[in-house]
């Protein structure tokens, strides 16, 4: 693929993983924005959002770059789980996603502001957990750091202890859709030919 220099705007160890297993060649900076969750967007517009204001810090400072700004929230219906500031919310979290379908969605932004281009858009993942009884929670949360992660589980950290079942992409539990987002550069990069 032939595009500008990648810039990934998150510093996720997990998003990082997934690039390289791409084969593709990044740089990354940390976003400075905070994510904010508006009432009245849906979580998928809610992720955009803060993809979009993640990918835009960055591009800023970079504009010759093609940026990614990513945003993972985790929903049981109306609630929305963000990463717990504590284990105590950790556990809390799990505690109500146990025996339950939630949804994953990831929101995506590519930004190449010298460009003048951006795209945003969003996967979604089905998750059920099994049934899971507090010393079965707190047995998880040992074998992990929920702190940095959405809905306080990494579904590659031991996640067979939680998860019951996956329906969709696995990547998009782990931090990015890796098929949607491939898809995603290789129009952006035949878009930018057509453009020539």
């Amino acid at each position: 693929m032939e595009m500008p220099p990648l810039i990934l705007a998150s510093v996720s160890p997990r998003r990082s993983g997934l690039l390289r297993q791409m084969g593709l060649t990044f740089q990354v900076i940390a976003a400075e924005a905070r994510e904010i969750l508006p009432e009245h967007l849906s979580p998928a517009e809610i992720c955009q959002v803060n993809a979009y204001r993640k990918a835009r810090a960055v591009a800023k400072k970079n504009p010759d770059a093609l940026v990614l700004g990513a945003d993972t929230l985790v929903c049981l219906g109306t609630r929305i789980y963000g990463k717990p500031t504590s284990l105590e919310g950790a556990e809390q979290m799990l505690q109500e996603l146990q025996g339950q379908e939630h949804l994953v969605i990831t929101g995506l932004c590519l930004i190449h502001l010298r460009a003048h281009r951006q795209q945003a858009f969003a996967e979604t993942t089905r998750v059920r957990f099994h049934p899971l009884g507090q010393a079965q929670i707190r047995t998880y949360l040992s074998h992990v750091n929920p702190l940095d992660k959405a809905g306080a589980y990494a579904i590659q950290e031991h996640g067979d202890l939680i998860v019951e079942r996956v329906e969709g992409s696995f990547s998009n539990v782990v931090g990015l859709p890796v098929d949607r987002l491939r898809d995603e550069l290789e129009a952006w990069v035949q878009r930018r030919a057509g453009c020539r």
